[in-house]
């Protein structure tokens, strides 16, 4: 079948609608939606300073890319910041150098084994029988938050898109944890803190098939790789789980999402006297008395 638009030949068959695009076209759609997704949910201001959560992967450097151009009509600041996680033969943030160089990005890079004495791999080692996933996003969030709070960012932009957010919604039901879910959103976050940078989603209603289509076109020189650890993380057991449903059932994720967002005001209302106390140990906004990357932390120095 040729182009809905246009007639030409198809690059893409959007699931949620069964319609095929053209390069052209589909590269209009995906813009345009990511323009609509920020212009609705009001997450970017004029003159606003956007901190960029760069993997250097096709999801962060389509973000990137996106935000770069949209900066002089929006009349905002753009930032890249990047972890360097320590894991061997996947995080090569190299590309992601270069390009900010070629456009005058300023970009600003943290590491685990600078900020906290050990790599991702050196902490999956040395403590067995440990999800490097829980390992690696409290850590990857507190450093974020520290280097958009440096930089002095009014926002901090990630590339999460329609498959990372119903993940995380059915992880947090089939945990039991929806004060977790309160969180989530094209705009995160319940509790307003100084010590938090809000994070906001512009991919938000945009699947992975979209996302990597639009790098790959593109040709943004990205790896199109998943990270070691996902095929044994939770998260990657609940991706399959979505993923086998989404192929017998097209429009599953949208649906999720779409209902997900009709309950988050009362989820947010429901939890809206949660409290975010101050760690005793680092000072950092914490939900217990001890924050996460304390309790990591020491649990690898006592290792």
């Amino acid at each position: 079948m040729p182009c809905k638009n246009c007639r030409e030949k198809p690059v893409i068959r959007l699931t949620n609608s069964n319609i095929e695009l053209c390069k052209s076209c589909f590269f209009k759609y995906f813009e345009k939606k990511v323009r609509k997704t920020i212009s609705k949910y009001n997450l970017i201001e004029k003159k606003e300073k956007i901190a960029v959560a760069c993997s250097g992967g096709k999801d962060s450097m389509s973000l990137l890319y996106l935000l770069n151009k949209l900066a002089k009509k929006r009349e905002i600041e753009v930032v890249a910041v990047a972890i360097d996680e320590g894991i061997k033969n996947y995080r090569d943030l190299k590309y992601l150098k270069k390009y900010c160089k070629e456009n005058n990005i300023e970009i600003h890079v943290s590491s685990f084994k600078n900020e906290f004495g050990f790599t991702l791999d050196q902490a999956v080692k040395k403590i067995k029988n440990i999800n490097p996933c829980s390992i690696c996003g409290v850590l990857r969030r507190r450093l974020l938050n520290k280097a958009a709070h440096e930089l002095k960012a009014d926002k901090l932009t990630t590339g999460h898109n329609m498959d990372d957010e119903s993940q995380s919604v059915m992880m947090n039901y089939v945990r039991g944890n929806l004060e977790r879910s309160t969180r989530l959103g094209p705009i995160t976050g319940i509790v307003k803190d100084k010590r938090f940078v809000p994070r906001i989603k512009p991919f938000y209603f945009l699947t992975e098939k979209e996302t990597a289509t639009y790098a790959y076109l593109k040709q943004f020189p990205v790896k199109f790789i998943e990270c070691p650890y996902s095929a044994i993380s939770f998260r990657g057991e609940v991706r399959d789980l979505i993923n086998s449903i989404e192929k017998n059932h097209p429009g599953t994720k949208h649906a999720i999402i779409n209902s997900f967002l009709e309950l988050l005001p009362a989820l947010r209302n429901l939890y809206k006297e949660s409290k975010v106390r101050t760690c005793i140990h680092c000072q950092e906004p914490s939900s217990g008395e001890i924050c996460n990357t304390c309790l990591i932390v020491n649990k690898l120095k006592n290792a």
